[in-house]
């Protein structure tokens, strides 16, 4: 057996040997590397008076954005420093797959009802978002 056979075999046998030797996190580790290719970065800028009822509403997404296909990576509320700047990022393989996601956000009717709970409240008054890709490891 010469090098390029061997190597095309382990090739083979790596989804199959990675799961037994380095345990399920790996595979998946691994899935979910080529499966982001695309992450989008949300920056809200929000009444400071109201960050619990934006805690409610971004907790709300936890549930709805992987239902309409995003990998919700998190939400994340001030703590020190700025009180009124929040972040939340999702991450997609494609552009395709997050404007199928934007579809089904208008369509599903949690979504409809979180977005309709924050213009209600006022709780958001600038949202900027911004595509990003994540550097190999």
């Amino acid at each position: 057996m010469n090098r390029r056979t061997m190597l095309q075999g382990a090739s083979l046998l790596a989804p199959i040997l990675n799961p037994l030797l380095w345990g399920e996190a790996s595979a998946h580790a691994e899935t979910e590397e080529k499966k982001m290719s695309i992450v989008c970065h949300i920056r809200y800028q929000i009444d400071p008076f109201k960050r619990d009822a934006f805690e409610r509403y971004a907790e709300a997404w936890g549930k709805i954005i992987p239902a309409c296909g995003g990998d919700l990576l998190g939400y994340f509320m001030p703590s020190e420093g700025t009180n009124d700047v929040a972040h939340a990022m999702i991450g997609f393989d494609s552009l395709a797959a997050y404007e199928t996601y934007r579809a089904k956000l208008r369509s599903d009717p949690a979504s409809k009802a979180n977005f309709e709970f924050a213009e209600r409240e006022r709780l958001i008054l600038r949202e900027e978002r911004e595509f990003l890709r994540p550097v190999k490891k």
